[in-house]
Parts: C-alpha cells; sequence; structure tokens
C-alpha cells in the first residue's frame, strides 16, 4: 500500500537514498558529485519535499519511496531487497494519479545517462526519453551542474 511518509521516518528514507544512490548513481557520477552526496544530504532535501513523499512498507521501515516536486517525479528509490517486487511500480503509478491530480498534462523525470535499470523500467511504465538536457542537482555547495536522460510521460486529465 503506497501512503504518506512521516516526519518520524526522514532517517530511514535518507539511509534508503544514501545506500540505493551510491550503488546505482555513483558510478556514473562526476566524482565531485559523489562526494556531495551525503546521507546529511539526502535528509536535508527530504525534509524540503516531506509533504510530497509517498512511501511503501511498514511505518518507520518504508522499502521504497517517491517524491514529486511541481510537474516532476523528482525522486524513486526502491530499497534493493524490494526491486522487482513491484513496489516501484506502485510508486509510480500513485506519482502519475497525483501528478493528474495536479492538472500536470506531461510529467518528467530525471535519469542517470547509463541508468539502464531504471530507463527501462521508465519505458516499461509508459515514460518516453525526450533527450539529454543538463540538470542542475541540488547539492550542500549549490546546484552542481549533471547532464542526464529526461523522460516525460503524458498523463491523462
Amino acid at each position: 500500500m503506497v501512503r504518506e511518509a512521516a516526519r518520524s521516518e526522514i532517517d530511514r528514507l535518507a539511509e534508503l537514498w544514501f545506500d540505493v544512490w551510491h550503488q546505482s548513481h555513483a558510478r556514473l557520477s562526476p566524482p565531485d558529485l559523489v562526494r556531495l552526496r551525503t546521507r546529511e544530504n539526502f535528509r536535508d532535501r527530504l525534509q524540503a519535499v516531506l509533504p510530497d513523499i509517498r512511501v511503501v512498507g511498514p511505518r518507520d521501515a518504508p522499502v521504497g519511496f517517491c517524491a514529486l516536486k511541481g510537474d516532476e517525479l523528482y525522486q524513486l528509490f526502491v530499497s534493493p531487497q524490494a526491486q522487482g517486487s513491484g513496489v516501484a511500480a506502485r510508486l509510480i503509478a500513485d506519482a502519475e494519479t497525483r501528478l493528474a491530480e495536479r492538472g500536470v498534462e506531461i510529467a518528467w523525470l530525471t535519469c542517470a545517462i547509463g541508468n539502464d535499470r531504471a530507463a527501462r523500467f521508465y519505458e516499461k511504465s509508459g515514460w518516453r526519453r525526450s533527450g539529454t538536457i543538463v540538470n542542475m542537482a541540488e547539492t550542500s555547495e549549490g546546484p552542481y551542474p549533471v547532464e542526464i536522460w529526461r523522460y516525460e510521460k503524458r498523463l491523462a486529465s
């Protein structure tokens, strides 16, 4: 079941995000960005979007989360133990519903170049790669330019 994230889950979510990001993105990212991707960085970013975070898993032990920001599916991360279990599919479907309810016609998300597993999942979920862009990643030292794949999906209104 997809539910709202609780404030008490921020530390657990930051840990999950840190672990999965470093397993899946560190090898694809510039060393300077990897250095800036600390638990505290993830925690601060989660705090800023807490009202827009939804999770799957027991209270205080979520196994996946999805965060929205404007018309963007901002973050989607699932623990290795829950990958392949349908958690990501439930989270992305929930995110698409919430975005459509906000009146978003074309939603977008970013994907690290070379993150082929995520890219296949997005494409299987009906998202299409619209191109490569420079995204300004949020860091404790300010925006950091990163070239990424941009995906878009037209939502039913």
